[in-house]
Order: structure tokens, then sequence, then C-alpha cells
């Protein structure tokens, strides 16, 4: 094989696709990306439980594939100076040549590299890249980092023909993120995406320019196809826990503030919490008073209040400060409205312009 390519073009894709390949493998072959060579060159990593194919323009002299450890090529590609760079294979090895420079990378047997997961689904499911990107950033955070329960360690994305919705939670806290819009799809179709793969799917979707991007759910996996990169991975086989249903459906007490003066209390109040994390927050709707108070052995104690319009019945009510302020910076509109169903009982925040999220978060019991 031989190719001619920009080192721009060829160094982004190997990156993308480096991010897939297996770590500490018994299969040597997992720790490598595929280079596969033909009117263009297409890129490939897997680590069986998700793989990627990138493809990338090229002048191709000669057809062929080869197997090249991710780790070495991304760090020779990074070291050439030249805008241009050219890849050809030499007996076993793969020969980079940019600007007068050279380096041979030794490569592995390709024959046992695994087939990317192939794609079964026929009629995709069209959605804006930009949608799909914001709905897994608003609620991937609130998923769980273990896996003792699957459908907790994952996104669950929901499509519908009206639009979809992404849902996260770790049971602690609960984030919900809908996109109105028609889809070329007749039934509702439901995906648990583990976390893992999820990161992966934005971290993706940060990076490719297409405005549109092809959706397609198979039995135990999903894949995401723009112009000239495709992702597969597989899906957790379970049920999504029935989350509406802790969705309180009125409030005793209810606070509406400027959401950066809501960040900056919070700020604040992190610095004094512990390690335990604790914030008070205290709603006095007569007094007009709206204060947060956390206090550290080490550290000391603070107390702080913002304006705020409030309703409803009075309020000391504690919650973990991470978990309560992960949402907010994810939220855009200015001002956010945060509804108590009353003491032990969850706390709901949204914002006021925008309906389209709600995020959930349980009290300690303190």
């Amino acid at each position: 094989m031989r190719i001619t390519t920009t080192k721009e073009k060829i160094l982004n894709a190997v990156l993308i696709a480096e991010r897939v390949v297996g770590k500490k493998e018994t299969l040597p072959v997992l720790s490598c990306v595929l280079l596969d060579v033909g009117r263009e060159v297409f890129i490939r990593a897997t680590n069986l439980e998700a793989g990627i194919e990138v493809s990338v323009p090229c002048e191709s002299n000669e057809k062929g594939v080869i197997a090249v450890p991710a780790v070495i090529l991304s760090q020779t590609l990074k070291s050439i100076s030249g805008d241009k760079v050219t890849l050809s294979s030499q007996d076993e090895n793969l020969l980079v040549e940019s600007r007068g420079s050279k380096t041979l990378i030794k490569t592995i047997p390709h024959d046992e590299f695994p087939v990317v997961g192939a794609q079964k689904a026929k009629d995709p499911i069209s959605m804006r890249r930009t949608t799909l990107l914001q709905a897994i950033q608003s609620v991937i955070y609130a998923a769980s980092p273990s896996m003792i329960r699957p459908e907790l360690g994952s996104v669950c994305l929901s499509v519908t023909p009206q639009g979809f919705t992404t849902v996260a939670t770790d049971s602690f806290r609960l984030a919900e993120k809908h996109a109105p819009g028609a889809l070329k799809i007749e039934d509702e179709v439901e995906v648990l995406i583990p976390l893992k793969h999820a990161i992966e799917l934005v971290h993706i979707l940060e990076r490719v320019p297409d405005e549109a991007v092809d959706f397609f759910i198979d039995e135990n996996q999903m894949s995401v196809a723009t112009n000239g990169l495709r992702y597969v991975s597989r899906t957790i086989d379970g049920t999504f826990p029935n989350y509406k249903e802790i969705i309180p459906k009125s409030f005793v007490t209810e606070v509406t503030a400027l959401r950066i003066d809501l960040l900056e209390m919070l700020r604040k109040a992190r610095v004094f919490s512990g390690t335990d994390q604790h914030v008070g927050l205290h709603i006095y709707p007569k007094k007009k008073i709206f204060s947060a108070t956390a206090r550290s052995s080490d550290v000391g104690e603070m107390s702080d209040s913002i304006d705020a319009a409030l309703s409803g019945d009075d309020l000391d009510i504690n919650f973990h400060i991470g978990y309560f302020a992960d949402c907010l910076p994810g939220i855009e509109s200015d001002s956010v409205s945060l509804e108590f169903a009353g003491p032990g009982k969850p706390l709901v925040i949204r914002g006021v312009s925008d309906r389209s999220f709600t995020y959930l978060v349980m009290p300690l019991n303190r």
C-alpha cells in the first residue's frame, strides 16, 4: 500500500480512532488501527465492545491493508512538521515520510483484526448533530460510573416520531433532556448506551463538521454515521427505570433565581463544604430570604444569600453540593426555577425559559 494525504486529515482520523483501541489487550492487534487503502484510506479501530471507521481522502497508488500500533502512529504523525505525509508498506513495516523525515514502524499481522460491527438496520434516524450532542451532554454526568446496575450506568435514548429524549440517573439524581422535532420513524424505540460509549460518542460529535448524523438502532448495538465516519457500540439489554413516577407533581416551596447568582453562591459554598460536600439551603418566603450555608472543621463556615423570587412554605434542606450544582452549567436559561416537594423529598430544577430540560436531585437525610 502507498498513500499521500495531508497531515491534518490523517492525524485527526487516527486520534479519533485511537480512543477506541483496546487497552492492555491479550490480542495485540486490538491495540492497533487498521489502514485499509483503496480509492481512499479507511482507518478502523475496535475494542470488541465498540468500533469506529473513519475515511480519509488520499492519493493512492497501491491498495493494501496494514495494522499498526495506534499510539506509535499518532505520536509519529504529531511530530511531523510537513503538511503532506506519505504512508507506505515496506516488508512488515509502515514507512511514514514527510519533508525529508522518515520513520519506520513495525506492524502487526492484520488477519486477526475483528470486523467493526456490521450495520443491520436499513432505515436511519436522521438527527441534527448539535441537537444530539447537546441532548447527551445535558444528562451524561447523571449516569452511574458503576456497572453493578447496567441500566443506571447508561444514557437512555428514547426516539419517537415527535422527537427524542435522553435520560440518565444514578438513583441519587436524574437528568432528562427532550429534543422536539419530526423524525422519520414509525414506532417508539429505546436504547441504553453504556456510559463509556456515550462519552466516546460525545467526543466524536464534537469533532465532526456535519450538520446531520444518521442514527441506527440494531439488536444489541447502535451506530452513528456521518459523512466519512461510522461509530458502532454495544448497547445494554435491559429496561430503564420508570423515572416519570418519581418526579413530583406538586411542590410546597418554589424559588426563581438568576443562574449565575446561584452558581456563584454554590461555588463559594463548595470551598467550605468539607469532605462530605454538604450544603444547606434555607428558604423563608415571608422574610424574602434564600441562603446557603456550608461548614467544615478544617476550613471554617460560610453563609451567603442571593436575591430570588420565593413562594410557599419555609424550608431548610441539605444536598450534596456536586449533585445539586452539576446541572447548572448546561442550562441555557438565564433564570432557573427550584421546585421543592418538601422535607426529605426531591428537588426539581428547570430553566425558566427552556422547559425541555428537567433535573431531579434527592436531599440528604440530616
